[in-house]
């Protein structure tokens, strides 16, 4: 297999020596910039779910929040984004990958310059939450327009590293874009800098990515309802566990409920004609288990961004663009790693990627358990964010092309849908869990107490994951052939 982006094809008579290709296929250029303008859009809808932590004290002395109302400046974005993300790709099979990917930037866009303007809490968190909608509208698409704009299989693969890098590396550099605007100029710019950027792509999109066959058949009514209302449940208890408590009636009862609703969709996608969630996406334990560790590990990077944010300003007394600096090392490995994996996984195969990557991301929690009131930056953070990245980079291309390979095209969106609403989900649960680990040890004006455990908890995440790696290779061994 060719490993250039654009492989030619082959001429009648040619040698049978090979030869490097010297021409793209037709339209070669305008699939590559369709790549690079849905890979921009999904960089600014993971920006804005860390863009605005390191402003947060910014805001809430500009607004007023208090100290519980403050979280849902995050939690707004956060539970929209993640319960909604089922309906948006289903929409996107029903009335148009493209369609629905450029209403949903639209919202998107609408809503940061909303927030921007914001005079009262109020107002904030009701921009954040149209920012999830219109970010759980657009996000399934941007996987399902990679998988149709890539011209073959390299350059799919090409694409699906690239995703990787921009989901897990979008994490962090959101970090360092939020530090540099906030000390720079204002926390408003944390909101206004998605809109030259929404625009830009909104303009490019119909020139370089072409619409998806429309699917007809009615749509599953029911099975949106209670995939979304099933899923905010869900979201809105694990984001409230740590505060609540995970045996306070909120947190149960929003359990139960999500629970009770994702039974009801489970019994209506096996009997309507065309679900929200094709019963075939669940019926292949390679897919099944890939989804199970992107979950896991997403789970687990949320203590980077929660305990290291706080490690750096709090107990190395970082302001906020030299935290945001601080994780360069995490965002460039992991963009690094994204030029390399698409060869690693046509030369390794993905199960020992999977197994290196997650191994070493058991690692770096671990050594991040060990910091010190003694510790430096470089003795206590750079190592093990650079290797979090490096490890990072390993697992995501590879357990995303698990889940997305041997899909339908007609489902692709369905499939984005749901490898995102895993993302989410295992991010809420990774960080409520999380948060009440370290809660349990805090000492409070201190950080150390509590972070040991924290860190260690993110440690089991990861090794969990290798686990579910290891018995998806063993179960697959033992089918018969």
């Amino acid at each position: 297999m060719s490993h250039t982006l654009f492989p030619a094809a082959p001429t009648a008579g040619s040698s049978p020596a090979p030869t490097p290709p010297t021409d793209l296929p037709p339209h070669a250029g305008r699939a590559a910039a369709g790549i690079a303008v849905v890979l921009v859009a999904q960089l600014m809808l993971i920006l804005d779910a860390t863009v605005v932590n390191v402003a947060l004290p910014h805001i809430d002395d500009a607004l007023d929040f208090g100290p519980a109302g403050l979280s849902w400046v995050l939690n707004a974005y956060t539970l929209a984004f993640g319960g909604l993300l089922l309906l948006g790709g289903r929409l996107g099979d029903v009335v148009g990958r493209r369609r629905t990917f450029e209403i949903g930037l639209a919202v998107f866009t609408l809503a940061s310059f909303a927030g921007g303007l914001a005079q009262s809490p109020g107002w904030l968190v009701a921009a954040r939450a149209a920012q999830g909608l219109g970010a759980a509208l657009a996000s399934p698409g941007v996987l399902a327009l990679l998988t149709t704009s890539a011209p073959d299989e390299p350059a799919r693969n090409r694409a699906l590293a690239l995703f990787g890098a921009v989901t897990s590396g979008g994490m962090s550099l959101g970090l360092l874009l939020g530090g540099a605007v906030t000390d720079l100029g204002s926390w408003r710019w944390t909101l206004f800098i998605n809109i030259p950027i929404g625009l830009a792509v909104l303009a490019l999109t119909r020139r370089v990515l072409d619409e998806t066959p429309l699917r007809p058949g009615r749509f599953d009514v029911v099975g949106a309802l209670s995939a979304t209302l099933g899923a905010v449940a869900v979201v809105w208890a694990l984001i409230g566990a740590p505060e609540q408590g995970w045996g306070s009636p909120r947190t149960v009862g929003g359990l139960v409920l999500g629970a009770l609703l994702l039974v009801v969709l489970a019994i209506t996608e096996t009997r309507v004609p065309h679900p929200m969630i094709q019963p075939a996406l669940l019926h292949s334990r390679r897919r099944l288990s890939a989804l199970a560790v992107i979950a896991l590990v997403v789970g687990g990077q949320l203590s980077m961004f929660f305990l290291a944010v706080q490690y750096l300003e709090n107990q190395l007394g970082f302001g906020p663009l030299t935290t945001g600096l601080a994780f360069l090392p995490l965002t460039l490995a992991i963009f690094a790693m994204s030029r390399v994996t698409p060869r690693m996984l046509a030369f390794a195969g993905r199960t020992p990627m999977l197994l290196v990557g997650t191994i070493g991301l058991a690692a770096s929690f671990a050594w991040l358990s060990q910091v010190s009131a003694a510790d430096t930056y470089l003795s206590g953070a750079f190592g093990p964010m650079l290797l979090n990245g490096l490890s990072a980079g390993l697992v995501f291309m590879p357990a995303t092309s698990a889940v997305l390979t041997g899909v339908a095209p007609e489902h692709a969106g369905s499939a984005s849908g749901l490898l995102q609403t895993f993302q989410q989900l295992g991010g809420a649960v990774g960080l409520a869990v999380i948060v009440s680990v370290y809660a349990a040890g805090a000492v409070p004006g201190q950080f150390l107490p509590g972070a040991e455990h924290a860190f260690l908890t993110s440690s089991i995440f990861a090794l969990t994951a290798l686990t579910v790696s290891v018995l998806a290779v063993v179960r697959v061994a033992r089918l018969p052939r």
